[in-house]
């Protein structure tokens, strides 16, 4: 148990930086207006996903439990994002039905509602995505099934080595992604010809995507960032 304040707080900013790197980027080269964010207790997430929101203007929806919301604020508060993210404590299966047209959304699965919750997003039917993490072991997502899509839109999912498992779920074409700087250091976008490259200056690794052309997978890969 860690009685220092500054080293508990530093360890909640630092833990799986890579996955969270990889969130801020994804949320923010697509251009999210509306994020939904639901967890079962505070973590560096949301940090990620309100400096995309800042970046792109979003409004960002964080829905988390009553007994975390005072560590949430704070750590936000810390981090200069307070005003960017609204906070909602509740049962989240309440809450997610206020929501519609959902750009980016992200769901901890350590919830053990996840898979209902999952089913529930009322994403934007023209381009969105939907992460879930810690997604351990045999543990699934919506496997590529968003309820309203079936033959109207592509929709695709991936689980990846990220964190500690993380299923990508885009619905919509949203491999076409601008690739954009918007002064955070963040790089996220899809070329026709199939690699996308996230890179930070000051990161230690750099994301890879390359897009199957004939199916439109996404393959992700993290490369060290040479020495």
């Amino acid at each position: 148990m860690c009685n220092n304040p500054k080293r508990r707080n530093d360890s909640w900013k630092t833990r799986e930086p890579g996955s969270n790197e990889f969130i801020s980027a994804l949320a923010a080269g697509m251009k999210s207006k509306l994020i939904v964010e639901v967890k079962s207790s505070v973590s560096p997430s949301t940090i990620a996903l309100a400096t995309a929101a800042k970046h792109t203007g979003a409004r960002f929806v964080c829905i988390l439990p009553e007994a975390a919301l005072p560590e949430a604020k704070r750590e936000t508060k810390d981090s200069g994002l307070m005003d960017i993210v609204d906070f909602k404590t509740g049962d989240p299966t309440e809450i997610l039905q206020n929501y519609e047209k959902i750009d980016f959304s992200l769901v901890d699965c350590k919830n053990d509602d996840y898979p209902k919750l999952l089913k529930m997003i009322k994403v934007n039917p023209n381009k969105a995505v939907v992460v879930a993490t810690n997604l351990a072991g045999d543990k699934e997502g919506l496997g590529g099934h968003v309820i309203g899509m079936k033959g109207k839109v592509p929709v695709r999912s991936m689980k990846h080595p990220i964190g500690k498992g993380m299923e990508i779920t885009t619905i919509g074409r949203t491999n076409k992604i601008e690739r954009r700087n918007q002064g955070g250091g963040v790089q996220f976008g899809a070329e026709r010809r199939g690699i996308l490259m996230k890179k930070n200056v000051a990161s230690k690794s750099k994301w890879i995507v390359k897009v199957d052309e004939e199916n439109g997978e996404e393959h992700i890969f993290r490369l060290p960032r040479p020495i």
